[in-house]
């Protein structure tokens, strides 16, 4: 199967399972469920579920067994993006080339939608089978270490702050191993952990989404400075315009490109010990560093 296929065969496969986890639209209060589903099916690769699935596959397991764990961080990341497009965070009309959450349901919606997202997504972690290594509790305690104030939350916060000001690139890999890489890296660990992957595995993978969650952040900065709203899906030039600190403003376009090639060579080799299992985790880096430059 090419990875062309692989992709899409996976997200379908993700979609369905976000279908039936998540209350149907029909269900009172409908708004709420309504704005959930706008949300999770306004597009998207399904890049970190389709993540997980392939470190349980890289690891030995299957995806049925992870697929509980895919959905939970779709729907995590999903209420991040609702509650950053709000006003009052990144303020964006525009998300996947759809309008986003607040400008369809209203600001007080949006913040419900997000919460409840966030919510649900436990709800869906809580499906998943202890394996021969991790419990329910170890899922749960990963799934919110990724989401806390420590990463995801801290990670936004970190980036709100630091607009308007002139930051280093070691203040930048903060903001995004935070705010980008923690989700991404726990959602590859949390794949891996219903495979009942070795700690050398495990140890393996979490430095190849620290690497990989950096690169997606770099590749995102120059594309936000290259390409078109129409070719984003959202606002193009969004970060310069509020003077947020990006890789292209901090190391320049070309450096910038040469940082996401190094970092993207660093996750492949850190799948090292997982030899040819890991191909298909290797053939998403390379894909990841590939697109619309």
């Amino acid at each position: 199967m090419t990875l062309k296929q692989y992709l899409k065969e996976r997200a379908a496969e993700v979609d369905t399972a976000l279908c039936d986890f998540l209350p149907k639209a029909t269900e009172e209060p409908g708004t709420i469920h309504s704005a959930m589903r706008y949300s999770i099916f306004a597009g998207g690769k399904r890049l970190r579920p389709v993540l997980c699935l392939a470190a349980a596959e890289a690891c030995g397991g299957s995806f049925s067994n992870a697929m509980p764990a895919a959905c939970a961080v779709e729907m995590l990341h999903t209420y991040s993006l609702v509650h950053d497009d709000l006003p009052s965070m990144d303020n964006d009309d525009l998300r996947r080339g759809k309008p986003t959450c607040h400008k369809i349901y209203g600001e007080g919606m949006a913040v419900l939608c997000g919460d409840a997202l966030l919510t649900e997504s436990f709800l869906v972690l809580s499906r998943m089978q202890d394996s021969s290594l991790y419990s329910m509790r170890d899922y749960l305690s990963e799934l919110a270490l990724a989401g806390s104030s420590l990463n995801l939350i801290g990670g936004q916060v970190m980036d709100l702050e630091g607009e308007g000001k002139t930051l280093s690139k070691e203040q930048l890999n903060s903001i995004h191993l935070a705010k980008t890489a923690a989700l991404l890296t726990s959602s590859i660990r949390l794949g891996a952990m219903s495979a009942g992957a070795s700690s050398e595995k495990l140890q393996a993978l979490s430095h190849f989404g620290r690497a990989l969650g950096l690169a997606f952040q770099v590749i995102d900065d120059i594309l936000d400075v290259t390409q078109s709203t129409e070719v984003l899906g959202k606002t193009a030039g969004k970060d310069e315009a509020v003077q947020k600190s990006t890789y292209p403003a901090v190391i320049g376009l070309e450096a910038s490109k040469v940082e996401a090639e190094r970092l993207t060579k660093e996750a492949m080799d850190s799948l090292n010990p997982l030899g040819a299992d890991a191909e298909r985790l290797r053939e998403i880096a390379g894909y990841l560093l590939q697109r619309n430059y």
